[in-house]
């Protein structure tokens, strides 16, 4: 999964340089090209990256219960002694 994620960086950031690149003669194609290394990077790029950070991860760990509040005061007060 790192790989590819990397590999796709890779190519959204190429893309984009080419993009550039070809805006300077012909500026619909160039403009053609930004967008869609845009739209892969944000459609296809950041949710796999998102789910690769997070698919190892319990989300209650870092919700604001009341066992965690407590945990935290307990620490807090471990700390101050």
């Amino acid at each position: 999964m790192k790989n590819v994620i990397v590999i796709l960086f890779i190519a959204v950031v190429v893309s984009l340089g080419v993009g550039f690149y070809i805006k300077t003669t012909d500026e619909a194609t160039g403009n053609l090209v930004i967008g869609l290394s845009l739209m892969a990077g944000f459609f296809i790029l950041m949710p796999l990256f998102i789910y690769h950070r997070w698919k190892d991860r319990n989300v209650k760990d870092y919700m604001l219960t009341k066992e965690n509040i407590k945990k935290m005061q307990d620490f807090q007060k471990e700390n101050k002694v």
